[in-house]
């Protein structure tokens, strides 16, 4: 004998069962999306890391290369300071292409996760209509 059946239970328990495996289909969409999200996210993180690396040291070596240039400039031939200046130039340009890859790159990593955010706003939204 089916006691759900006879209370009139059996639609209330298939409706539940039915929202329960919804449920459980969505969080692990939503994890499936979390973690496509936190792999994109690791991956800007460690260009930012590379490109901090590469920003230091290139400021370093401008920053010899610029004292250098100012040194040859004051010293003997023309044709010396011409080259240190050229040479600083392409070291600074360089730093400045840098420091301009490392921004963008930095700007796009403060939208982390914006889609899994997106999608629990959403949820959420739903779950308190349909309360």
């Amino acid at each position: 004998m089916n006691w759900l059946s006879i209370f009139g239970l059996d639609a209330f328990v298939a409706r539940w069962r039915a929202n329960l495996i919804e449920a459980a289909i969505a969080a692990e969409d939503r994890l499936d999306l979390a973690s496509l999200e936190w792999a994109e996210q690791k991956r800007r993180l460690q260009q930012m890391l590379l490109l901090v690396v590469a920003l230091a040291g290139l400021t370093v070596v401008a920053l010899i290369m610029l004292s250098l240039a100012l040194l040859v400039h004051f010293w003997d031939s023309p044709q010396r300071t011409l080259v240190a200046w050229l040479i600083a130039g392409v070291w600074v340009v360089g730093w400045g292409g840098t420091l301009v890859a490392f921004l963008a790159l930095a700007r796009q990593a403060g939208s982390g996760f914006a889609l899994t955010r997106r999608e629990l706003a959403r949820d959420w939204r739903d779950i308190k209509e349909r309360l």
